[in-house]
C-alpha cells in the first residue's frame, strides 16, 4: 500500500521560507500544512499570514492553510479568505497543546466542547462548499474525549481527521499513546492520519506495521530536526547523501539569507535562528555542545563562524 507524507505546521518554523528550502534541497514531504491563522480581538488577516499563504510564494508545493479558533464567524472569514486566494481546503487545529491556547478554549482545549465543535461545522458546512479537515489530539485531559468528539465529525463530510497520539497536557512530553490512537482507528469513520513522534525510519516503519490501515503520516519536529528524513523515508534508507553536510549548508544559508531580509537587526535572526538549532543541534554528534556554541555565538559574524565550525567538525565525524 502506497503512503502519503504530509509536513505537521510548527507555528514559528514551518512557514514559506522553511517549507520551500526544504522541498527544494531535500523533498520527500507531498502536502504541507501552513501553521495556523489566529485572531486577535480584530476580525483582521494579520500581515504575515497574508505573506505565507500568498500564492506566489508556494507554486511549487500542495499547501494547506490552518485556522485555529473557536468562534464560529472568525472561521468564516477565514474560509472566505482562503478561498479568495484560491484555496479549496482549511484544516481546524483542535490539536494545539499550550496552554495560552487550551486556557481559552482552543487547540485541544476545544476537542470535550462537542456541542461548540458542531455548531462551527454545521454552519461551516451549510454556508460555505470549502472541504475541511481536522487536526487534533486525543484529548486534552484523558483519550476518551476524541472518542465522544467522534460522533459529531461524523455528520459532516470532512476530508480526514489527524490525530497526535498525544494528550494536550503532555504537550510534548512522555511518549505517543499508541493504544488509544489504535481505538479511534477502531471506531472512526473518517480517514484518520498520524501524527506523532516520527522522528526516525525505523519509527515509521514500526508505525507502519502497526497501523496497516493508515496510509497518510504527518511529521512535525522530526522534519525540522533532519529535514532529510521524509526523502529517506520514500528511499526506504538509513544512509544520508556522501555530501550530507553540504546539502545542510546550503539550506542553512538559503533560510538564513531569506530570514535575514524580512527581520529587522542582528537580535531577531538570532533568535530565530536559534529556535531551529534547537531541532537541528538533534541530528548533530553532540547536540548539547552544537546548541551551545550557537547560543554563544553573539552577532551574525561569530553567527555564521559557529555554523561553519559545526559543518566541518560534523564532516570530520564522519570520516572518523
Amino acid at each position: 500500500m502506497s503512503y502519503t507524507l504530509l509536513s505537521s505546521p510548527l507555528q514559528g518554523f514551518t512557514d514559506f521560507v522553511f517549507r520551500n528550502a526544504q522541498q527544494k534541497f531535500f523533498g520527500g514531504i507531498d502536502t504541507y500544512y501552513a501553521p495556523y491563522i489566529r485572531f486577535n480581538r480584530k476580525m483582521i488577516i494579520k500581515g504575515s499570514y497574508q505573506r505565507d499563504l500568498n500564492p506566489e510564494v508556494n507554486t511549487s508545493l500542495e499547501l494547506i492553510p490552518q485556522v485555529m479558533t473557536a468562534d464560529v464567524e472568525h472561521f468564516l472569514f477565514v474560509i472566505k479568505y482562503i478561498q479568495s486566494l484560491g484555496y479549496t481546503e482549511l484544516n481546524w487545529n483542535l490539536g494545539c497543546p499550550y496552554p495560552m491556547v487550551t486556557n481559552s478554549g482552543m487547540g485541544s482545549g476545544l476537542i470535550c466542547n462537542t456541542e461548540k465543535i458542531d455548531h462551527i461545522l454545521d454552519r461551516a458546512h451549510s454556508e460555505t462548499d470549502v472541504t475541511i479537515s481536522m487536526k487534533m489530539r486525543l484529548g486534552y485531559e484523558n483519550s476518551n474525549e476524541i472518542l465522544e468528539a467522534f460522533p459529531i465529525l461524523e455528520k459532516y463530510p470532512l476530508k480526514n481527521v489527524a490525530i497526535h497520539a498525544r494528550l494536550g497536557k503532555q504537550l510534548y512530553k512522555g511518549g505517543v499513546d499508541l493504544e488509544a490512537f489504535q481505538k479511534c482507528v477502531d471506531v472512526a469513520k473518517h480517514t484518520l492520519y498520524y501524527n506523532g513522534d516520527i522522528t526516525t525510519v525505523a519509527q515509521f516503519k514500526t508505525l507502519r506495521e502497526r497501523f496497516p490501515s493508515i496510509n497518510h503520516f504527518m511529521i512535525g519536529r522530526g522534519l525540522i530536526a533532519d529535514p532529510f528524513l521524509p526523502s529517506m523515508i520514500k528511499a526506504d534508507t538509513t544512509d544520508y547523501p556522501v555530501d550530507r553536510w553540504d546539502i545542510f549548508r546550503e539550506f542553512h544559508d538559503t533560510i538564513y539569507t531569506q530570514y535575514d531580509a524580512m527581520l529587522s537587526g542582528p537580535t531577531p535572526i538570532k533568535m530565530k535562528m536559534l529556535g531551529f538549532w534547537e531541532f537541528f543541534s538533534q541530528s548533530t554528534h553532540n547536540p548539547q555542545k552544537v546548541y551551545k556554541a550557537i547560543k554563544k555565538a553573539g552577532n551574525p559574524v561569530k553567527y555564521r563562524q559557529a555554523v561553519g565550525e559545526i559543518i566541518a567538525a560534523q564532516k570530520r565525524q564522519l570520516k572518523a
